[in-house]
Order: C-alpha cells, then sequence, then structure tokens
C-alpha cells in the first residue's frame, strides 16, 4: 500500500483572485482529475484546504506509485477554465509506502507529508518518496 500526500502549488492566489466560489469549483475539478487518474480500489479524499491523500491498494511494487504521482501531477497541471479566466496549478506530491516507511496510518501519513515539503522544495509539479531518516519538514 502506498499513501500520497499531495498539496496544490498556486491554489492560494487562484482563489484570493476569483475568489471562493471559484475556488471551490477549482478543487472539485482537481479532484475529479486525480480521481481519473487511479484505480476503482484505490481512494482520493480532500483532507483540507487544498490537500489531497491518494490510497493506492495493492501496488505491486513502490515505483506503481511514482507513475501514478507523474500522472496525477500531469493531470493537475494542465489548463483549466473558470468562468472567463484559464488558470493553471500544480502539485506536490509525497509519497510513503506500507510497511518500510510506517505501519500506523498516522505514520504513512506523517512520512508522505515529510515527503510533499521535500517535493515542494524542489520545485512546483514535483513527487519525493520519504526517506528513512529524513529530517522532519516542520
Amino acid at each position: 500500500v502506498a499513501l500520497m500526500f499531495l498539496d496544490l502549488d498556486g491554489f492560494k492566489p487562484v482563489n484570493d483572485a476569483l475568489g471562493h466560489t471559484w475556488g471551490d469549483e477549482l478543487l472539485k475539478l482537481v479532484a475529479a482529475r486525480i480521481r481519473d487518474c487511479v484505480r476503482g480500489e484505490d481512494t482520493v479524499a480532500r483532507m483540507g484546504g487544498d490537500e489531497f491523500t491518494v490510497i493506492l491498494s495493492e501496488i505491486n511494487r513502490a515505483e506503481d506509485a511514482a507513475l501514478v504521482a507523474e500522472a496525477v501531477i500531469d493531470a493537475v497541471e494542465a489548463p483549466v477554465e473558470l468562468g472567463d479566466e484559464s488558470v493553471s496549478v500544480t502539485a506536490s506530491v509525497g509519497i510513503s509506502v506500507f510497511p518500510d516507511d510506517a505501519e500506523t496510518v498516522d505514520g504513512l501519513i506523517g512520512a508522505a507529508d515529510n515527503a510533499m515539503y521535500l517535493a515542494k522544495r524542489a520545485g512546483p509539479g514535483q513527487f519525493r518518496f520519504h526517506r528513512q531518516g529524513a529530517p522532519s519538514a516542520a
């Protein structure tokens, strides 16, 4: 099982410029794009704000999660029409794998969250795996 933690890069400026109604519409469109990148047995959830998690069940190897992360990043960054505006955001994705990175849900979320911060530091539209012993992002 892999857990992906996603944070949208550039969401706040879109939300501030176009308002919360269009910001909410953007979040719905992004969620649909993420769902289109995963299988029916996988789970997509909005954690709050502009953060999402994806649970990839029954993966064969960690590299399978990397393929999904790349597909999600590509899908999210495609321009979206919101009213008269065309906007783009990107996603930073952190990935943790059970049982290598953690053996509890909270541990997997924390590991994926830390990996997401590593991805953000690398630049928009990136993904990173959790590395054992990596410094905390906090």
